[in-house]
């Protein structure tokens, strides 16, 4: 199974890239005080054109806005993290309990997927019909925390809402154009981000959201990256279609693109059936009675 650690070790990479590129969505918060709509743009604030065009923060914040509705999402994403290239899909329900469901290609095996689900307090990964189960609780106090808080509406950086709340912190946020994506018409809009801009952000979240945000922005912190390039595709709807974002990283190029392909559908997310899952706690347990 996974004897070889350089597989639970991209898994790893693959799911905190998922957390860090827009994949655990929860629903962002708009607090008093965040950019209203015509900060960066072409709409004209004073009104003196005949024809005003939509400022490009207009588009984030009705994301933003919309982002506290969902309850459910699936996405695919593909790219690359930490010198390590991704491929999978994702699904994932934030209510009335968390759960998530991941399918990537496995690096080591051409051709066979490495599954990762999040239910119940507990990951699960597998291959080929065998689990390692490993207890977030029991792993880190905080971890279980963590999971839970993404049911709860803005406690999560990791979402359509929080990334649009980022993009706005771009100097030179645009619309980059009108694009076609699965036959969906969508608004492009882009901008760059430092990594001092987004600890600005997060420090003056509201308190349900900057514990996420800060942790987020440590992260990229941890990875060596100084800026990210953000591009955004939001559709007729309010919702992010699609989602890039590139940097340089200690450990190699990061370039992922996440697109959603649907949201607020059922999603059912189950453990594994028992006979085919090895807990770690109690494998690590048997290691140590024996020694």
């Amino acid at each position: 199974m996974f004897t070889n650690r350089k597989t639970i070790k991209t898994a790893g990479l693959v799911l905190a890239g998922v957390l860090l590129a827009g994949g655990a969505t929860a629903c962002g918060q708009t607090k008093a005080g965040d950019k209203a709509g015509g900060g960066n743009g072409n709409g004209n604030a004073n009104g003196n054109n005949a024809v005003t065009e939509v400022a490009p923060a207009a588009y984030l914040e009705k994301v933003k806005k919309k982002s506290e509705e969902i309850t459910s999402l699936r996405y695919t994403m593909s790219g690359t993290t930490a010198g390590q290239q991704v491929n999978g899909e994702v699904s994932m329900r934030l209510k009335p309990a968390v759960g998530m469901a991941m399918k990537m290609a496995n690096p080591e095996k051409p051709g066979e997927n490495v599954e990762i689900r999040l239910v119940d307090g507990a990951m699960y990964m597998g291959a080929e019909a065998k689990w390692l189960k490993f207890d977030l609780k029991s792993l880190d106090a905080k971890a279980g925390k963590s999971l839970d808080s993404l049911a709860k509406g803005g406690n999560s950086a990791e979402n359509p809402g929080d990334r649009a709340n980022e993009l706005l912190e771009a100097k030179d946020l645009k619309k980059a154009g009108e694009e076609t994506i699965d036959g969906q018409k969508t608004t492009h809009l882009a901008g760059t981000v430092t990594l001092e801009q987004m600890k600005a952000a997060a420090a003056s979240a509201a308190p349900e959201v900057r514990e996420r945000r800060e942790k987020s922005v440590k992260q990229l912190e941890t990875m060596g990256v100084q800026s990210l390039t953000m591009d955004m595709w939001i559709g007729d709807n309010d919702r992010t279609k699609q989602f890039r974002m590139r940097g340089d990283s200690a450990q190699g190029p990061l370039d992922m693109t996440i697109k959603f392909t649907d949201y607020n559908q059922p999603v059912e997310i189950t453990a594994p059936p028992a006979d085919q899952v090895i807990d770690l706690a109690e494998l690590s347990k048997r290691a140590k009675d024996a020694a």
